[in-house]
Formats: structure tokens, C-alpha cells, sequence
């Protein structure tokens, strides 16, 4: 390794050189900037929703008995579903641990952030903003470079519909404003618009809706299509709503083909725009229904035939991430 090059940076440049064709990792900044991306397959990819558990050191209630996800899904397990992809830095998900180890997911993950071996660089980590004990526990997060905000999922059976409009939960979400954290909106897909009420009643606090709203690529049907186009555009007419290009895929149906994802992402950039839209891998949830790849490499096809342009595609895979989650750019290494 150049001893010029931390761990991270090596593993960046490495990354980057079997993308392009280089002969060398140690391809200079200013070289790259001189080589402006023109293919689509190169473009630099963060990927804003990577999972990871151990289940020998959490517990998730929600895997079980599911034979696809009931298993550790490490570091290296991620590394290697993508080699061979311009992934420049992660940000990690939460993937709903016992809330008694939520402290504990956190910690780990903020060790992930610090060391050298992996393209984690920031975390949205798990949270119960309508718990009491909720501020003590934030809080002690504020001002942290690696903790960018936290969700907790809303879409289980045992979560009500309106359970985000609670005023203590509304309560737990304006702190996270006022502590400069974001958050991850995962509701059911006709429940967005409750969601597009918390928005109005956080103005100070910034929110990523996950996984185009969460409507099925299989769904047909016109009553819960409309529900779902309503809720996004409520919530796209926020200018601090964002969304993730994600998770659809895990919803398609078995054989599944590009053409079956494409109708909802189309309407998903046509509300947010190409300034407000974050590509998210949601491995291994995908692994439902597609490798890491596989999804990436229909995302593309999707992209190219909605004619996408390529500037606006960095956005999506790279440039709004940085932006949003507050990150460093590190696609020029």
C-alpha cells in the first residue's frame, strides 16, 4: 500500500481503478478531475441504506423464521455482493434491533465508521422518538461526524396507522432538528400522508423517505396507487423531503424484469426531482429477490431508458448523498 494512502483511501482508489481500466490505485486527484466520468457504469455510487447484522451479537425478532434473512450478513459479506462496483462510502441503516441494544448497535457502527477496513463513513441509527427516554438518548449523539440521523420503521403490524402523528413521537422528531439529525421515513405506502403531516409539524428537521414510499412493484391496483401518489407528492411539496431510490426490488415478483421496477421509480424521480432523490442498495433485504449487482444493473437499464441524463444520474448515486447526509466527497481520490 502507498504510504501516502490510509486503509479507506486505498480500498477507495483500488475501487476506482478496476472501474475506469487503470493500470494503477494510486491514480492522483487532480488526474481523475482532468477525466470527467462519460460512462454510466462508472459513476461513483454511495450507497445511502446498508444493512449489516450479526446475530450472534443482536437480536432481530423480525428475521425470524425467514430463511433468506434469518443469518449474519457481515462487512465482508457486503464487500464481496459488491466487488467490482465504484462504491466510494456507505451510510449504514438501522435494521431494528431489540430496542435494548439499540445503544450497543450504535456504538458499533460508530466503530465501524472510524476504522480503515470498510467504505462506511455515517450512520442512521435506530431510535424511538414517542419513548420518554428518548432525548437522553439522542442527545448524547449531537454534534457526532458519523451519526447523521435515525428511523425507526413504521410499517410492522404491531406499529398503528398514525402512530407518527402521536405528539410525543411529533416531539421526539422536532429534537432531531433541533439537533441537527435527520429522519427516515418507512412507512406503509397508504400511509404516507400522515407522514407528509409530520413533515409540516417539523419544520427544522430534515426527512429521507425510504424506499420510494414503500409501494409494491407489484401493485395494480388503482385506489392504493393513487394513496401512494398523493402521500409522495404531499410530501415532495417539502423542500427538506427527500427520497430513496430503493428497496423496490425486494417487492417485485419472482422472474421479475427492469420493466416491472420501472413505473415506480419513474414516478418517484418525476415527484422529487433530480436534486431530491438518494440511491440506496438495501442489502440484503434485496436478496429477496436480486443480488447487489443485479439491482444496480436494472437501475441503470432503468435509467437509460427513461433517458436520464448522466449528470443527473451522479446526483442519484452520488452528489445529493453527500449533500444531504453531509458528507465529504470522496469520488475525486
Amino acid at each position: 500500500m502507498p504510504p501516502s494512502l490510509s486503509r479507506r483511501n486505498f480500498l477507495q482508489a483500488a475501487v476506482a481503478a478496476t472501474t475506469y481500466g487503470l493500470g494503477q490505485a494510486s491514480l492522483s486527484a487532480a488526474d481523475q478531475k482532468a477525466s470527467p466520468v462519460t460512462d454510466q457504469a462508472a459513476l461513483p455510487i454511495i450507497d445511502t441504506h446498508q444493512h449489516l447484522w450479526d446475530l450472534d451479537r443482536f437480536r432481530l425478532p423480525w428475521t425470524k423464521g425467514n430463511k433468506t434473512l434469518a443469518k449474519n450478513f457481515l462487512l465482508s459479506d457486503y464487500q464481496a455482493a459488491t466487488a467490482g462496483l465504484p462504491i466510494s462510502q456507505t451510510v449504514y441503516m438501522e435494521v431494528d434491533v431489540d430496542p435494548a441494544q439499540q445503544l450497543a448497535e450504535a456504538e458499533y457502527v460508530i466503530d465501524l465508521c472510524q476504522r480503515d477496513d470498510n467504505l462506511m463513513t455515517a450512520a442512521v441509527i435506530s431510535g424511538r422518538p414517542g419513548s420518554s427516554d428518548f432525548s437522553d438518548y439522542i442527545t448524547r449523539f449531537k454534534g457526532s461526524p458519523y451519526i447523521k440521523g435515525i428511523r425507526q420503521v413504521l410499517h410492522g403490524k404491531a406499529t398503528p396507522a398514525g402512530y407518527c402523528l402521536d405528539p410525543q413521537f411529533v416531539q421526539g422528531i422536532q429534537l432531531l432538528g433541533d439537533l441537527g439529525l435527520s429522519y427516515d421515513l418507512c412507512p406503509r405506502s397508504g400511509e404516507l400522508l400522515d407522514g407528509a403531516k409530520l413533515v409540516a409539524q417539523c419544520p427544522n428537521t430534515r426527512f429521507i423517505v425510504d424506499h420510494c414510499g414503500n409501494m409494491s412493484a407489484q401493485e395494480k391496483a388503482a385506489k392504493p396507487l393513487q394513496l401512494w401518489r398523493e402521500g409522495m407528492q404531499a410530501l415532495a411539496s417539502h423542500d427538506r423531503v427527500v427520497c430513496k431510490v430503493s428497496g423496490i426490488v425486494a417487492s417485485a415478483a419472482a422472474g421479475w424484469k427492469p420493466a416491472d421496477l420501472q413505473p415506480v421509480i419513474a414516478e418517484t424521480l418525476k415527484t422529487f426531482g433530480p436534486d431530491r432523490v438518494m440511491f440506496g442498495g438495501d442489502w440484503p433485504v434485496c436478496t429477496l429477490r436480486a443480488s447487489y449487482r443485479q439491482w444496480v444493473e436494472a437501475l441503470r437499464q432503468i435509467l437509460t431508458n427513461l433517458n436520464i441524463s448522466l449528470a443527473d444520474q451522479k446526483k442519484l448515486f452520488h452528489d445529493n448523498a453527500v449533500r444531504v447526509y453531509g458528507l465529504k466527497d470522496r469520488s475525486q481520490r
